[in-house]
């Protein structure tokens, strides 16, 4: 008798986490949800499959997820191969012609490829885009400012800004019951392609799409103060303070420029969490404790 109770424990207890979810389930349900894939959730096996089983479920349960991913891990890892090095300006890579092209091939071919098989293999049904599809996204080359001196900027090459989106080809595949997976290259007038911040490209994927939630995952707890402690909670406000005094600064500027925007342009909330959690993106739209900081406007 102990030993059949003991095993039922765990169906009693995986029964009650999913009642738990239900309230969530039913808020967010044919909602938008916009995800930036990054940091150890792409380079970790055991987290990748983590996140892949994650996206299948909320598209099953009732909820558009949108998948932007970066590339950075790979695509210094394929630069280095080449015997190139990979330099950064204010998180940005600086990107020649070279490089653009270890870029696209990286982000389109390998990244994307991978994270489509994946979740395909799970039973979703994910598809490959970038800008250049349908013209998802048009860019022109980005001028990048000084973050302390407004009258300074930096050529950082192919590295793009985004002049619009189109987000009609994402609507038609979520219409489908698709996966949009899409992969952060522009393309420009001048018919170049453009490598753009894959934090910028789901925030201004999250805008267009009138998303109910913008989730980027980090390498990171959250946003942490100047003593290391999580920040659970931000307004506007606190953000723009956080910049000023240069907490937020490196490679977590353009993330948190971009979520910050986002919120104030219509995105419902944006969190900042651990991708380096199991099964984060569930614990942060299904349960009511979260594994991160949320931002939204004042």
């Amino acid at each position: 008798m102990t030993s059949t109770n003991s095993k039922l424990v765990p169906a009693q207890l995986k029964a009650e986490v999913l009642s738990e979810a239900l309230p969530f389930i039913q808020r967010f349900h044919g909602k938008t949800i916009v995800i930036k894939y990054g940091g150890n959730a792409m380079t970790d096996e055991s987290l990748q499959r983590s996140f892949a089983r994650d996206v299948v479920l909320l598209k099953l349960v009732g909820m558009n997820p949108v998948v932007v991913h970066g590339g950075g891990p790979q695509i210094g890892e394929a630069l280095k191969r080449i015997g190139k090095k990979s330099e950064f300006i204010q998180g940005m890579r600086v990107t020649d012609a070279e490089t653009m092209e270890v870029v696209e091939w990286v982000l389109c071919g390998q990244v994307q490829g991978d994270l489509v098989t994946l979740i395909n293999s799970f039973g979703g049904q994910a598809v490959g885009l970038n800008g250049k599809d349908g013209g998802l996204i048009r860019a022109k080359r980005l001028k990048l400012q000084d973050i302390h001196d407004p009258t300074k900027f930096y050529d950082v090459g192919q590295v793009g800004e985004i002049e619009s989106i189109n987000p009609a080809v994402v609507k038609t595949l979520q219409d489908d019951a698709f996966i949009p997976i899409i992969s952060p290259i522009g393309l420009g007038e001048d018919e170049l392609a453009y490598n753009i911040n894959a934090d910028v490209v789901a925030g201004k994927v999250a805008e267009v799409l009138h998303a109910e939630k913008l989730v980027m995952l980090t390498n990171t707890p959250g946003v942490l103060d100047k003593e290391g402690n999580l920040l659970t909670g931000l307004s506007s406000v606190e953000v723009d303070r956080l910049f000023a005094d240069g907490t937020i600064s490196g490679g977590m500027y353009p993330k948190i420029a971009s979520a910050l925007q986002a919120a104030r342009n219509g995105v419902k909330a944006v969190h900042i969490i651990d991708g380096r959690v199991d099964h984060c993106l569930l614990l942060e739209i299904l349960t009511p404790q979260g594994v991160g900081t949320m931002i939204k406007a004042d």
